[in-house]
């Protein structure tokens, strides 16, 4: 185990080194200059120049680039560029809303994905099954970005139920939750209806319901865990998706998490910002990984990592 983590957290070191290179030399290339977003297409000739160079952009891209690496290495992500506040400080403060919402959208989509996948193996090519490929179909088919306002409109406004906007308690959290999560429980409830069909003709689920055990338990005990593994894989990989989804859904709720502060920070040029908020999203999505990779031993005991 300890082996499999040293060489996991070795090769975490190129990929993060290649994210950070690939999103450095994107953002110089959006089109626009900093300079006009701080001090304005009027302003004058002198100033643009004297700021350009506080702020040490007229020095040559290689130059920036390996400034920036340096002190990555030390821990420093910098200071923004519109604030002046240390990179690191902005996105500890809206790291944990990123994380609430986060948490929030994969807890729902599991508490709808799981029985409904499992109702749909026990059940196939019944009422129940239709249902559950309707609803796969139907959160698979609707992007975040349409079905937000829907659930504003609905629930916000016709109902007055819900806040439009922001982050003031748990109801403020319901819609932002509800529209990153619908998609992923879709993509759950096939996969798990799908693992456990592959799981239910297994020899050891049919000795333990020859063993009188009661159905319930044959499923969630014997079959569930067995067919766990695909599962983890694609709760990984759709945790990255939450993760960059919700760079819409923060935008369209206002909630002021990492995803937001990152589309902020794009319109205003602000290239250390956005160079941290995406190292931010790389190394929450590699530590996630790997923690799904540990995940696989305690759900399959044949798993072995040396």
């Amino acid at each position: 185990m300890a082996r499999f983590l040293i060489r996991r957290l070795l090769w975490s070191g190129p990929v993060l080194l290649g994210v950070l290179t690939l999103v450095f030399f994107l953002i110089h290339l959006i089109p626009g200059d900093p300079i006009d977003v701080m001090l304005g297409e009027r302003a004058a000739e002198a100033d643009r120049a004297a700021l350009r160079e506080a702020l040490h952009l007229d020095d040559p891209i290689l130059t920036q680039y390996g400034r920036f690496l340096a002190g990555v290495a030390r821990g420093d992500l910098g200071r923004s560029l519109t604030s002046q506040r240390p990179v690191a400080g902005l996105i500890l403060a809206r790291y944990p809303a990123t994380l609430q919402l986060a948490a929030a959208a994969l807890l729902l989509s599991l508490s709808i994905a799981l029985p409904l996948g499992i109702l749909s193996a026990v059940r196939p090519r019944t009422a129940v099954d239709a249902g559950g490929l309707l609803f796969s179909l139907f959160g698979v088919s609707m992007p975040t970005f349409w079905l937000g306002p829907l659930l504003i409109i609905l629930f916000s406004l016709k109902l007055d139920w819900l806040p439009v906007s922001g982050r003031h308690g748990i109801a403020s959290l319901v819609l932002p939750a509800l529209t990153l999560g619908l998609g992923m429980s879709a993509i759950l409830v096939r996969m798990t209806r799908s693992s456990l069909l592959e799981i239910f003709p297994k020899e050891f689920v049919l000795a333990a319901r020859a063993k009188g055990l009661p159905e319930r338990r044959v499923i969630l005990r014997h079959a569930l865990r067995n067919a766990l593994i695909p599962l983890l894989t694609v709760v990984g990989l759709q945790i990255g998706a939450l993760l960059t989804g919700s760079i819409i859904t923060e935008t369209i709720f206002s909630w002021p998490g990492l995803g937001r502060l990152t589309i902020q920070a794009i319109q205003s040029r602000d290239y250390p910002l956005v160079q941290g908020c995406i190292l931010a999203i790389a190394l929450t999505y590699l530590l996630v990984n790997l923690l799904i990779d540990l995940l696989y031993a305690a759900a399959d005991p044949r798993v072995q990592y040396e």
